[in-house]
Parts: structure tokens; C-alpha cells; sequence
């Protein structure tokens, strides 16, 4: 092989090397930071890892908020009404937070249908509902009101998530 193609081609495999790992860096340090949303039916069958970071959602069941005295504790049940997950968190709950409303929370799941909070998001508007909530409820043959924040008394392209 000449020598001058020879050198080319290390600088291309040097290239496509270098290229290689930095992509591998880069999806491994992004595996940290997803996501994944879960419904409580998607909990129950076990299809949600367990202590792995996560987002599940649906509805705060009606009477199963329970508070722990003076402390920021508070125990809850989210539902799809097809499967429940309950639910700790320590900290301040949103305002908007209360049973029957639309919540989405982030955190771990510690052992099967148990889930440690790290943060709490409730819905924000009396229509607006999350997407995932709203696909998860009617998969389980529940109305999830309005999906995405649209409104039909809105105009075409009214975000509710935009407004703040």
C-alpha cells in the first residue's frame, strides 16, 4: 500500500474511532437523565424497573392522602382506576395538588407498587390534563378530559403550558 493511502486511512479510521466513542460517551451520560413515563397499570404488571429514576402518573385517589403530623411526609394513591400505586413523598406539595386531580410524579420505585417521589407536578388549569395521564386513563376506560391542554372554546394551537 502507498504511503500517502495508508496515512489516509489511519486518519479516517482515526476519525470514525474518535466519532464512535464520543457518541458512546454521550448516549451513556443522556441514560441518566430519562424519564420513561409509567401509568399504575404499567406498574402492576411489572413492566416499570425497579430503582430506576421514572415518571408515573394518573389520579389522586379520592381519601388516601395521609399526611405525617407537623412533617413534610405525605402518602398518596395515584390511580388509573384499573390499578393503583401508592405513592411517599417528603417536601412541599404544589398548590394545585388534591384528590381526584391529575398528577404526575417523578422518582424510583423501591419495591413492587411502591413509589418514592423526588418531585410532584399536578395539573394546572381545569382542563389541562398530561398527555401520558390522559392516555393512560383511557386505556383503562376512563375519561381523561381534555389531552395536551387544547380546548375546543380555545383557539387552534392554545397551549395551556405556554400561558407560563
Amino acid at each position: 500500500m502507498h504511503p500517502v493511502r495508508k496515512q489516509r486511512l489511519y486518519i479516517v479510521l482515526f476519525i470514525v474511532l474518535g466519532a464512535s466513542i464520543a457518541a458512546a460517551l454521550i448516549f451513556y451520560a443522556l441514560r441518566e437523565n430519562m424519564n420513561l413515563f409509567y401509568s399504575p397499570s404499567d406498574i402492576a404488571d411489572g413492566k416499570a424497573p425497579l430503582n430506576t429514576r421514572m415518571r408515573a402518573g394518573g389520579m389522586v385517589r379520592e381519601g388516601s392522602v395521609q399526611r405525617q403530623g407537623e412533617a413534610l411526609e405525605v402518602n398518596f394513591i395515584v390511580t388509573d382506576y384499573a390499578n393503583d400505586v401508592a405513592v411517599s413523598y417528603e417536601g412541599i406539595l404544589p398548590d394545585m395538588f388534591a384528590e381526584g386531580q391529575g398528577v404526575v410524579v417523578t422518582g424510583t420505585q423501591t419495591a413492587p407498587g411502591v413509589f418514592v417521589a423526588t418531585e410532584v407536578l399536578a395539573k394546572h388549569d381545569e382542563e389541562y390534563m398530561p398527555p401520558e395521564v390522559s392516555e393512560a386513563l383511557e386505556k383503562s376506560g376512563h375519561s381523561g378530559g381534555e389531552t395536551g391542554g387544547n380546548s375546543s372554546s380555545r383557539p387552534s394551537g392554545y397551549d395551556a403550558a405556554s400561558q407560563y
